[in-house]
C-alpha cells in the first residue's frame, strides 16, 4: 500500500511520486518514458513533478501526454516556475504555458525553481494571485533553506507556502539540522528530490555501501528501495525519483511497502551519519 503524506491544506499525496527531470530530451525514449510514467500511476505514484525548465517544456509536455488518459482529478501535478519569470511580468504568462503543454487548466502545486533577482515578496505575491485565480491550488518553493523560509514566511502570504523541494537523500543529510524540522513543526511538506543520489557523485560509493545492501537482503529488496524507503521514513517527506523503465517504476512504488526497523535505522546512522552542524544547501 501506498504511503501517504498530508499536506498542510488537508490534502493527501502519495509519499513517493515521480521526476521528469530530463524526460522528454530523447524522441527516441519518448514511448518508454511515457510507459514509465503511466506504470507509476497505476502502482500509486499519481504525483508527478516537472518544470519549464526541464528541456525547455518538453518534459512538461510529456508529461502532459502520458496523463492524459486517466481522472485529472486522481493526479496531482507539480510545476515550476523559472526565476526570471517568477515576476508580475510573466509569472501568469509562465504557468498558462506549462499548463498549455501538460494539457490541462490547474496545477496542483506551482514551486518558485529557485531565488533570482526579483523581490521575493512580488514573487510570493504572484503566486497567490495564481491560487486565488484557480490556475493553482498549491504554491511552493525550491532550493530553500532555512534562512530563505524564514524571510518567505514573514510575508503577507508567506505562510501558504505549502512544500519545499530540496535535494536530499541518505548521503545528503543536511537540511535535517534545522530546514526538516521547521517545516515539520509547520505542517509543511518537504520534497526530496535526486533521493537515489543520481545527480551526484556520491552514488557509487552509496549503492555499495555493505550496511544499505545487508538492510536490502533483509528485505529481499535492492539497495535503491532502501533509500527510497528510508528518504520517506519521518511521514512529511515526498520522494519523487525519476525512472525511465516501467520495471524501475515498479521497484520505485514497491519501496513505499518497506518499514525499516529502528535497528536498522541506527545502523545508518551511523554508517551515514546525520549533521551535527549547519550545511550549506546540496544543490548536486
Amino acid at each position: 500500500m501506498m504511503k501517504q503524506v498530508v499536506l498542510k491544506s488537508g490534502i493527501t499525496v502519495p509519499a513517493i511520486g515521480q521526476g521528469s527531470w530530463k524526460t522528454g530530451d530523447f524522441s527516441d525514449k519518448k514511448d518508454i518514458e511515457i510507459k514509465a510514467l503511466r506504470t507509476g500511476i497505476e502502482c500509486g505514484m499519481t504525483l508527478i513533478d516537472t518544470a519549464e525548465m526541464y528541456g525547455n517544456g518538453k518534459s512538461e509536455s510529456l508529461v502532459g501526454e502520458a496523463i492524459a488518459p486517466y481522472d485529472r482529478e486522481k493526479l496531482f501535478i507539480i510545476s515550476k516556475v523559472l526565476p526570471h519569470n517568477a515576476g508580475r511580468k510573466a509569472m501568469r504568462s509562465s504557468c498558462e504555458q506549462s499548463l498549455k503543454r501538460l494539457k490541462t487548466d490547474y496545477l496542483d502545486m506551482y514551486l518558485y525553481h529557485w531565488r533570482g533577482n526579483i523581490p521575493l515578496r512580488e514573487t510570493v505575491e504572484c503566486l497567490q494571485q495564481l491560487k486565488e485565480s484557480g490556475l493553482i491550488r498549491e504554491w511552493g518553493v525550491s532550493n530553500f533553506d532555512l534562512a530563505d523560509m524564514q524571510e518567505l514566511e514573514a510575508l503577507d502570504y508567506g505562510c501558504n507556502c505549502s512544500a519545499v523541494e530540496d535535494l536530499y537523500h541518505i548521503g545528503s543529510r543536511g537540511t535535517e539540522y534545522d530546514l526538516k524540522p521547521y517545516l515539520n513543526g509547520r505542517h509543511t511538506a518537504f520534497i526530496a528530490y535526486c533521493p537515489l543520489a543520481i545527480n551526484g557523485g556520491l552514488r557509487g560509493g552509496i549503492t555499495d555501501d555493505p550496511v544499505l545492501k545487508q538492510i536490502a537482503y533483509a528485505h529481499s529488496a535492492t539497495v535503491q528501495q532502501i533509500m527510497l524507503a528510508w528518504a520517506v521514513r519521518d511521514g512529511n517527506t515526498i520522494a519523487i525519483p525519476k525512472s525511465s523503465s516501467p520495471e524501475h517504476t515498479t521497484d520505485n512504488a514497491k519501496a513505499a511497502e518497506i518499514q525499516l526497523t529502528d535497528d536498522e535505522l541506527k545502523m545508518l546512522d551511523k554508517e551515514f551519519p546525520p549533521p551535527d552542524r549547519k550545511l550549506p544547501l546540496d544543490v548536486e
